[in-house]
C-alpha cells in the first residue's frame, strides 16, 4: 500500500505557522513579532515606556507604522520610536 500525503493548503498552511501574541496579557520583550493582530494595549505601552521613558505615547503615525510593519520585532519598533522622537 503506498504510503499517503496529506496535502494542506499553502493559505492555511502559513496561518497554522504564525504564533498569535496575547497584546492584552502575554510577556512582551524587544524580540516579540509584531503579527496581523496587533492591538495598541496597555501592555503594549507598559513595555514602550519601560524601554523608551514615561512620557511614551501612541500617536496616530505611530500607531499606523506598527500596524504595517507585521514581521518586525518590538525591538525595530523601538527604534523607530526613538528616530521619530529625534526628529522632532
Amino acid at each position: 500500500m503506498a504510503d499517503s500525503i496529506s496535502l494542506i493548503p499553502m493559505a492555511m498552511a502559513t496561518t497554522m505557522s504564525i504564533e498569535r501574541v496575547d497584546w492584552h496579557g502575554a510577556s512582551i520583550n524587544v524580540d516579540t513579532v509584531i503579527d496581523e493582530g496587533y492591538r495598541n494595549t496597555q501592555n503594549v505601552r507598559r513595555f514602550f515606556k519601560s524601554e523608551v521613558g514615561d512620557d511614551f505615547s501612541f500617536d496616530r503615525s505611530f500607531m499606523a507604522w506598527m500596524k504595517s510593519n507585521t514581521g518586525k520585532s518590538l525591538g525595530d519598533a523601538v527604534q523607530e520610536f526613538k528616530r521619530r522622537k529625534n526628529q522632532q
